[in-house]
């Protein structure tokens, strides 16, 4: 049996995961928003192996080790910047996610902690980034059944409500 929860709050906290996953910008050395708060938790090492990784094009993913973090890997992932839509985004938003779960799945990690990924400086709309969110992840979680628990912390009272309707 599969789960999908909500949580408010900062994702680099997050203990009960196995990985957390990274909105990550192309170059993988680190950013602002969620990507920065990762970053700083994990500590030096984290920048330095991501350096090795020579970074990641929009919506695949990467792994990583959690470092200073009370997980044991980051999988960072890129999602698109939002353009209006008609651009790829939402294939590419869903790809980000999907691809997370496959290399969560690839890498025996059951439980997985994701932020809201392009939903904030990157611009995506909350209920389309909601929607794309949840569908792609059942459905991800679906095709990897070894993958049963995906958490995601929101932010803040908007993101959080977004994900909960999308939820039903």
């Amino acid at each position: 049996m599969t789960s999908i929860t909500f949580h408010r709050g900062d994702i680099t906290t997050e203990s009960g995961a196995d990985a957390i996953v990274n909105a990550a910008n192309s170059s993988l050395l680190g950013g602002g928003g969620v990507d920065g708060a990762i970053h700083r938790a994990a500590g030096p090492e984290l920048l330095a192996e991501c350096r090795t990784l020579g970074g990641c094009p929009t919506g695949e993913a990467r792994i990583t080790g959690g470092y200073r973090l009370p997980v044991r890997h980051v999988i960072h992932t890129v999602g698109p910047v939002w353009h209006g839509g008609d651009r790829g985004e939402p294939g590419l938003l869903a790809s980000a996610y999907r691809n997370s779960v496959a290399l969560a799945a690839a890498h025996d990690c059951a439980r997985v902690a994701f932020p809201a990924i392009s939903c904030g400086v990157y611009g995506y709309p909350l209920d389309l980034g909601a929607r794309v969110a949840v569908e792609t992840v059942r459905a991800a979680m679906a095709d990897h059944p070894t993958v049963v628990e995906a958490r995601f912390w929101l932010f803040d009272d908007a993101t959080y409500a977004a994900f909960e309707a999308e939820l039903g």
